[in-house]
């Protein structure tokens, strides 16, 4: 797989003390965007789009290898701490979820509405799990079409809850409200624990874990959208490919936070890299202790910065490196069609005049 940077090693073999309390970088609020593995780009497509009713705020094709898509699902302003994105590998194997990777991306819905999602997933055929009770909160376990396995969190949304629901697909009474949580997998869980502390997460709670022989930990960020790392303790072997995490980023909302964070990640002994730009934000990326691939990501300056706010997704967007290249990026990348309501409606009334001549 491409788009890892080289030089995001693991750790040099120094200190990893970390930050004493007060004394670190401005802690991050919380995550920034978590990006997958991917098979088939429809089907990837549809089930993000239409089905789970993220709207797609960047069409795009991955900066290290541009025969290849990214896609960019968030709420309707693609605001930070809602994006999931996918790079669509569909000659890659199945992947599976073990010690460190990302086992689980986990989003917030309102309170009262995973009775809708469920009977959505009924309707559509989608692979989900009886629900969980968590740290006092409901837990519906979901899979997508590459078998990545995913959460919805029935959760109180504020008033003043900074994302702006996409209401399309997806009415607003349960529409997904951006990340809820990350679960990290790791053996040995104590250096990545201390490296979270450092990022400015605190320790806000533990319970033994229904999926492993573990515990879980939980740590908050200072944010309200995508806050919590949970932390759980397992040697269970996993291998990357289709249906699992790439890397997960983190705020660092400027140029200066993003900087600290850097040198405190460094003083640990990890080995992040230089800023790369990423069109849409900066981005400094490292391995943690355990191998999990992390990514520090900017606000600035965001995915309406090339396109209106309105035309989000509406066309492939190529960053300004590759826009001489655009006849031939396009002719290698598959024919993809973008789910829209007005086609959706359509099918439905087909459907039902068919029906109806029964």
């Amino acid at each position: 797989m491409s788009d890892t940077p080289a030089d995001a090693g693991a750790t040099d073999a120094k200190a990893d003390s970390g930050s004493a309390p007060g004394d670190g970088p401005t802690p991050t609020p919380g995550i920034h965007h978590v990006t997958c593995v991917a098979g088939d780009p429809q089907a990837n497509l549809d089930f993000w789009v239409e089905t789970l009713g993220l709207r797609l705020v960047k069409r795009s094709i991955n900066q290290d290898d541009p025969g290849t898509y990214h896609f960019f699902y968030g709420d309707a302003e693609g605001t930070p701490g809602t994006s999931m994105t996918f790079f669509p590998w569909s000659d890659l194997p199945d992947g599976t979820v073990g010690s460190g990777q990302v086992s689980r991306t986990a989003f917030r819905v309102p309170e009262g509405s995973l009775d809708y999602w469920e009977e959505r997933f009924d309707e559509r055929g989608v692979d989900y799990d009886a629900r969980e009770e968590r740290f006092g909160e409901t837990v519906l376990p979901v899979r997508d079409p590459d078998g990545l396995p995913i959460e919805l969190v029935a959760v109180a949304v504020p008033e003043d809850d900074p994302t702006t629901a996409w209401t399309a697909f997806v009415p607003e009474s349960a529409a997904i409200r951006g990340f809820h949580s990350v679960t990290l997998w790791i053996d040995e869980p104590e250096r990545t624990q201390r490296l979270l502390r450092t990022m400015g997460l605190t320790e806000a709670d533990a319970e033994p874990d229904a999926t492993t022989d573990g515990d879980r930990t939980r740590f908050a960020a200072t944010g309200s959208v995508g806050k919590y790392v949970d932390v759980v303790e397992t040697d269970r072997r996993g291998s990357s490919g289709r249906g699992t995490v790439h890397h997960v980023a983190f705020q660092t909302p400027t140029d200066a936070d993003q900087s600290a964070m850097r040198e405190a990640v460094a003083s640990m002994g990890l080995r992040p890299t230089g800023q790369i730009d990423r069109h849409w934000f900066r981005s400094v990326y490292f391995r943690e202790f355990a191998g999990v691939l992390f990514e520090l990501a900017t606000s600035d300056p965001g995915y309406a910065s090339d396109e209106p706010a309105d035309a989000l997704g509406e066309r492939l967007v190529l960053p300004g490196q590759f826009g001489d290249r655009r006849e031939a990026i396009e002719a290698g990348l598959p024919d993809v069609t973008v789910p829209r309501p007005e086609a959706s409606e359509e099918s439905s009334s087909t459907e039902a005049s068919a029906e109806g001549d029964d």
